[in-house]
């Protein structure tokens, strides 16, 4: 069997006296999309946290397409192809969209020593992003980004990550406070980055909208994984609210076929 694009074996996070994350081994496969649930607490923010460089690892190791990494920092994150994408995420209200999608990785033209930004260059790219991530409207790519709905913004920082050739995209709780068609919107953008090649853990209290886009469900539970190879198209949402509140081991072998662990 290939090996997983991310593998996380037996990672704990603790903070101080408190263990946020015990033994947690968790995989991402190449072109998988992952829904990642549980309750407020159960520890997908920590393991997150630690995926994408924010916070380090108490104990553990991650693994990249087999190899051994390091994640001190947000940019070992992203030098390793992870791109995390929060609510909002840390957007430059005030700069253009084409500037937002660019932002310290600017291309130059002409003499280097000159410093000119390549904006012809930046606003061509942003208005073909823009329309692979299903924005059919004709935004400028020179628009602020204040002046955007959420929905947009959205799509605005999952472009980027697309763009700059994100392995592993992580958005985390990428509804939260759109409307309908946004996120609808931000749904389709999940399946596309599939199919773009990319692969996605996908975080949401919206268990109905983790069930239209996910490969596979994993749920925590006080810090550890209690159920990790979920498949969607074989249960109910029912039976997985279930295993994010609790239930015994005989319950939820019964609740999700013999091939859950």
């Amino acid at each position: 069997m290939s090996e997983p694009l991310i593998r996380m074996d037996n990672v704990s996070k603790f903070y101080g006296r408190i263990q946020a994350l015990e033994n947690v081994s968790f995989t991402v496969n190449e072109r998988e999309i992952v829904g990642l649930l549980g309750d407020n607490g159960a520890g997908k923010s920590t393991l997150i946290k630690v995926l994408s460089g924010a916070v380090p690892l108490t104990s553990g190791s991650i693994y990249v397409r087999g190899k051994k990494v390091e994640m001190k920092s947000t940019t070992d994150a992203i030098a390793a192809g992870i791109e995390t994408i929060y609510q909002d995420s840390a957007l430059v209200t005030q700069l253009s969209i084409a500037r937002n999608l660019f932002l310290g990785r600017e291309p130059i033209k002409g003499p280097r020593f000159l410093n000119r930004m390549d904006d012809e260059m930046m606003n061509q790219v942003a208005r073909d992003l823009l329309k692979q991530v299903g924005i059919s409207k004709n935004i400028p790519p020179e628009t602020p980004i204040g002046s955007l709905s959420g929905g947009e913004r959205q799509a605005v920082a999952i472009a980027r990550a697309m763009h700059f050739e994100s392995d592993l995209i992580i958005l985390d709780e990428p509804t939260n406070n759109l409307g309908v068609a946004e996120t609808q919107g931000v749904l389709r953008f999940v399946r596309g980055a599939r199919d773009s090649g990319h692969s996605c853990i996908f975080i949401a209290h919206n268990i109905h909208h983790v069930f239209q886009v996910v490969d596979r469900i994993v749920v925590m539970r006080r810090g550890k994984v209690v159920a990790d190879d979920i498949d969607p198209k074989k249960t109910t949402v029912e039976a997985v609210e279930r295993v994010i509140t609790g239930m015994s081991d005989e319950e939820l072998a019964h609740a999700l076929g013999p091939n859950t662990h």
